[in-house]
């Protein structure tokens, strides 16, 4: 019996322990300068979550891109490309703060875009 329990906790932390996606908040208007080419300006999670007042200029401004690779610029400003605008349809999700914003343990977290 209590082989088969152990058996069932270490699938369930493999199954756990996999691989999360990084969700980055991105700025759609900012435009790459200096030595980075492309991509979407990181900015702080809380443009991207649904307590920021957005004003009509901002509407479609800030929203979550999943994976890709992130580049800094020599002045510091972080830049995404690579990745998509569609979340996957599974896996967990933690934004680049380091976030759960879907899967983990407790059930699911909340995704926005």
């Amino acid at each position: 019996m209590k082989i088969g329990m152990v058996s069932a906790l270490s699938l369930t932390l493999v199954a756990c322990s996999s691989k999360s996606t990084i969700a980055y908040c991105v700025d759609r208007r900012a435009i790459p300068t200096g030595d980075v080419q492309g991509g979407y300006k990181v900015v702080p999670d809380f443009f991207c979550e649904r307590t920021y007042s957005y004003t009509d200029t901002d509407y479609g401004r800030y929203f979550w891109y999943y994976g890709g690779k992130r580049t800094t610029d020599s002045s510091g400003t972080s830049f995404v490309s690579g990745g998509s605008h569609y979340a996957p349809s599974r896996g967990k999700i933690k934004s680049s703060s380091g976030k759960t914003l879907r899967g983990g343990f407790g059930g699911s977290g909340r995704s926005g875009g």
